[in-house]
């Protein structure tokens, strides 16, 4: 199967407020079934087999005023 994601944030950190710092970046990527690891794009394809798995990490937050 072909696998897709349109996703924000993986390159630009989201911007935090009143001075805030900015959040962690997110991440998509394929653990394969043989343990190799596709990195993938923002917007990006991938085929999958039986027993590849899709991450989706979601950026963090930004922050409220400074630390």
């Amino acid at each position: 199967m072909t696998a897709a994601i349109l996703s924000g944030h993986r390159k630009v950190r989201p911007h935090g407020m009143a001075g805030g710092e900015p959040g962690a970046p997110g991440r998509n990527y394929v653990e394969r079934a043989d343990g190799r690891v596709s990195e993938l794009g923002p917007f990006d394809q991938t085929e999958m087999a039986a027993g590849d798995v899709f991450v989706i990490e979601s950026p963090g937050g930004g922050g409220y005023a400074p630390a």
